[in-house]
């Protein structure tokens, strides 16, 4: 088995607002590192926690503690230690994970001709970020699912697992799908190709966000689902798999490089902001 292991960091102020709630603070933070085994199709092991605090308030992480919990028992991970320091409310969570060297999946392994695929919806993490200090009493059913969505994502472990040894190349899509689409077609040295109208959208984002609803499924993030390519003779064995009802086909692996959008045919000019820039 290779060990697969991912490190990720969130800043108050940054990554989540400082009056998140605790809980969904620590959900947010382990599923968002765990994201990261799903898109190796690896299997979780284990994590470790490091957390900064302005200061020690024992009812804070009491709720912090709870969450987490409840994440790691969802995602079945086990906490096995970390640190603990004075400073800005940061979280960073160091997970681990085994898969098979032969079934890995990795970012610099898609084929041209392959199929491209996404699991779930995208763009109701993005479209959350203007709800965020909205009181949740007074939000409306799709505003909550938008909510949901950003601070308790689903990384999606059980299709990566069932994904690993049968699709060719996978990330997760943290910081917009242009964005990590060029990361895959970068590192494999192809092109990606996808159809506008094909990429999934959920009830919530369309009554919310109505013509805008697929311009935060091109650039938004954090909503960690998978990206992957597979071939056409693979896709065609693997969608009658059951975690196959998760992907949508929306576009093709090409020859050449980079990222390009069309609709019914005709190419579409990429937006000027693809995706989440860290140093913006």
């Amino acid at each position: 088995q290779w060990l697969c292991q991912s490190i990720d960091t969130m800043v108050a102020g940054v990554h989540f607002p400082a009056t998140a709630l605790p809980g969904d603070i620590a959900w947010r933070a382990l599923a968002a590192a765990a994201s990261d085994l799903a898109a190796m199709g690896a299997r979780p092991l284990n994590f470790l926690l490091a957390l900064s605090l302005p200061e020690s308030n024992e009812a804070w992480l009491g709720q912090f503690a709870q969450g987490l919990a409840q994440a790691a028992e969802h995602f079945a991970i086990g906490l096995i230690g970390g640190d603990t320091t004075r400073g800005p409310l940061t979280v960073t969570i160091h997970v681990n994970g085994s898969v098979a060297p032969q079934h890995a999946l990795r970012r610099d392994a898609a084929q041209i001709g392959d199929r491209v695929l996404v699991s779930g919806t995208l763009g109701d993490a993005g479209a959350a970020l203007s709800l965020l200090d909205k009181p949740f009493a007074t939000c409306s059913p799709a505003e909550r699912y938008l909510l949901q969505r950003y601070y308790r994502p689903e990384p999606r472990l059980a299709l990566g697992q069932a994904l690993a040894g049968k699709a060719n190349a996978a990330l997760d899509i943290s910081d917009g799908l242009l964005a990590d689409a060029g990361h895959i077609a970068s590192a494999s040295g192809v092109a990606l190709a996808f159809e506008l109208d094909n990429l999934p959208l959920s009830p919530a984002l369309l009554s919310l966000a109505g013509p805008r609803a697929q311009q935060y499924a091109l650039t938004a993030g954090d909503d960690y689902e998978l990206l992957l390519t597979m071939s056409e003779t693979q896709w065609q064995q693997f969608k009658h798999v059951p975690e196959a009802a998760l992907l949508t086909p929306v576009g093709w692996v090409r020859a050449g490089q980079g990222v390009s959008i069309s609709k019914g045919g005709q190419a579409l000019e990429l937006p000027t902001q693809r995706g989440f820039q860290h140093f913006d």
